[in-house]
């Protein structure tokens, strides 16, 4: 399964529907103030049925020095963390499956204990997709650690065939193989659809964890390097560029998750269309609610929440953190497998989360003076 490097990236893209948000740089802050009062005077505050309130926004008025602590504050205590936590969590489950297996063939506990680690892992890198720009994005490494959508059901077949002409598949092998057969799903196939391991498919499984350690013990390297250009952090005296970025990086995941991980599988506007994330595992919930914590946390962050509360107005922080605890709630009542819930709750789901999509839009990021950026999944 060698490729050329350029083609299998470009197909690899195409497969999985890759959706690249493009975001305005804020340099101008005169511009963007306008363009922010613009959005916001034509907005609607929205609840769950849709219903629109016209309202004015007078975004709060934000340092240099506060967006400067701020920022570093979140390449800190939010991006840098989040990669080193999943680096860690592919670290574990190396080490755990190099212990289980010594001898094959591999089952019962022993698999088991392979699958609540794998799971630990998925939603370790859930967490961690909330940073939709840098270096996994620009280097494509997003696609190998996590090839989903996997709308033509590749990664099923894929894997299987690189077991079986490589039975002893080591990480530089495995590091030179297609995004396809690499990652997230690809451990997930290996460890879901088999009851037992034989020698060939835990030679997969160790490989495909150390190479996955690799790459994202990279890129944490390179925010931690690279972290106050990335965030634009020493530029806040000229721009937002860098806040206008990271709002517009959570806002892009939360909309891409809205899509491709509910609407389309579960056909809530559409023909059902690809897959829910994990769903070989039958862990779809446990994936959406790591994304939703992770928003979570973000987005009711204190640091935050002081910038906001800065013209003594924290309306659009209350609503958004009801918006978020109220879908919290609702997934905590879903079954483990999101396909298995009944179409009124599924649609309740999505409706939820086009609520906070639009709380983010139309409220958020115009409070804090920014603009939206286009994304190609741009609809709520």
């Amino acid at each position: 399964m060698k490729k050329n490097h350029v083609l299998t990236m470009a197909l690899s893209a195409l497969s999985a529907g890759l959706l690249i948000s493009c975001v305005k740089p804020a340099d101008d802050n005169k511009a963007a103030n306008a363009d922010s009062q613009k959005v916001a005077q034509n907005s609607a505050t929205t609840g769950n049925k849709g219903a629109e309130q016209k309202t004015a926004i007078t975004p709060v008025e934000i340092s240099a020095d506060a967006q400067k602590t701020y920022l570093t504050h979140v390449a800190n205590d939010i991006v840098i963390p989040a990669y080193t936590d999943v680096a860690k969590q592919s670290d574990i489950l190396h080490d755990l499956a190099q212990k289980n297996c010594q001898q094959a063939p591999v089952n019962g506990a022993e698999l088991q204990a392979l699958r609540a680690q794998w799971l630990v892992l998925a939603q370790a890198w859930a967490n961690a997709e909330m940073i939709n720009f840098g270096p996994a994005t620009a280097s494509m490494s997003n696609l190998y650690i996590n090839y989903y959508p996997d709308e033509r059901g590749l990664v099923h077949s894929s894997v299987a065939e690189l077991i079986a002409a490589n039975p002893n598949l080591t990480p530089t092998q495995l590091a030179n193989e297609s995004a396809i057969v690499q990652g997230v799903p690809g451990l997930e196939e290996a460890l879901y659809a088999n009851e037992s391991l034989n020698a060939a498919q835990c030679a997969y499984v160790i490989s495909a964890s150390a190479a996955l350690s690799t790459r994202l013990k990279e890129i944490e390297k390179s925010w931690q390097d690279n972290a106050t250009t990335l965030l634009a952090i020493d530029k806040t005296a000229d721009g937002n560029k860098g806040l206008n970025q990271w709002l517009n990086s959570l806002l892009s995941m939360l909309e891409i998750m809205k899509t491709n991980a509910i609407d389309q599988p579960l056909g809530i506007t559409g023909k059902a269309k690809g897959h829910l994330p994990a769903a070989t595992a039958g862990q779809s919930r446990a994936i959406i609610n790591a994304k939703l914590a992770a928003l979570n946390s973000t987005l009711t962050d204190p640091v935050l929440t002081a910038m906001l509360g800065s013209n003594n107005d924290s309306k659009v922080g209350n609503e958004l953190a009801t918006a978020l605890a109220d879908t919290t709630t609702l997934l905590a009542q879903m079954p483990e497998d999101l396909a298995t819930a009944d179409k009124a709750t599924q649609q309740q789901l999505f409706e939820q989360m086009t609520a906070i999509t639009r709380i983010i839009k139309r409220q958020l990021i115009p409070t804090l003076g920014i603009r939206v950026g286009f994304n190609s999944n741009d609809g709520d």
